[in-house]
């Protein structure tokens, strides 16, 4: 009873950093270290989790993508929408298949990685906020090309560290291509849907026999304040980026980071 508390916290935590470029992963580990939290079922439950930050992105989206559902069979534009979603998601997939063992054994028991993918990623943050931009080609989320989604997916294989921040990273990829802030968002954030179902699908595909009922009130639970959370996240991220900068969040990333190095 005692990790339930624990439980609503972690939920929130998942649910207002998934979308932020600061990292939900990183957030969740040291939290979860610092609660010296039980539940975690060898990794599953900060995984199981995100699942709440998709329906919170398929709630938010439902108006939009029931229309794509009906367009997609005759409608071209959609059909090399959710192409370029699809050749977003591969590299990301592949390098985690492959590899997740390896990169969870030596990465994911490592606050240093974390701290230095915090101060890392705020300076990436920084850097392309205030160094001369590239022209912005592209405004508009379902005219991103195949390249574009392409340098998009191959940004999202550097969050498989854990700090990096996948909405982060991907959006910090599509800006570099040319894409407008608040297009890049947005494709990040359906970027997110098959990314987060196939992440939280393998972790319970192969952890499904170490659960016990003992589990499942703590993963429900968990997984409705992540989503409660990252629906206000997304509106209030979408409202932020059509007229701000992400400095503070470079900003924020950077001395987080420091925070995690001097206290260990």
């Amino acid at each position: 009873m005692v990790e339930w508390w624990k439980i609503i916290l972690l939920g929130a935590v998942e649910g207002f950093t998934e979308f932020l470029p600061i990292s939900s992963t990183g957030h969740l580990l040291i939290v979860a270290k610092w609660l010296n939290f039980h539940g975690s079922v060898g990794g599953t439950f900060e995984i199981f989790i995100q699942l709440g930050a998709i329906l919170a992105v398929i709630g938010y989206y439902a108006r939009d993508l029931l229309e794509q559902v009906r367009a997609i069979a005759h409608d071209r534009g959609t059909q090399r929408f959710w192409l370029n979603i699809l050749i977003a998601f591969l590299p990301a997939a592949i390098v985690g298949l492959l590899f997740q063992r390896k990169i969870k054994e030596i990465l994911f028991e490592s606050p240093h990685v974390i701290a230095w993918a915090f101060i890392i990623g705020g300076i990436v943050l920084l850097a392309v906020e205030l160094l001369p931009k590239r022209t912005v080609t592209t405004q508009d989320t379902l005219k991103i090309t195949m390249p574009q989604a392409l340098y998009t997916g191959l940004a999202q294989v550097l969050s498989l560290v854990p700090g990096v921040s996948r909405s982060g990273a991907t959006i910090v990829g599509g800006m570099l291509t040319g894409v407008d802030r608040a297009a890049a968002t947005r494709f990040s954030f359906y970027l997110a849907i098959p990314t987060l179902v196939a992440a939280t699908g393998y972790s319970l595909l192969k952890s499904i026999h170490d659960l016990s009922s003992n589990d499942i009130g703590g993963l429900a639970l968990g997984l409705i304040v992540a989503m409660i959370t990252a629906w206000i996240s997304i509106g209030w991220l979408l409202r932020y980026v059509a007229n701000h900068t992400f400095i503070p969040f470079g900003v924020y990333r950077i001395l987080a980071g420091l925070l995690i190095l001097w206290l260990m």
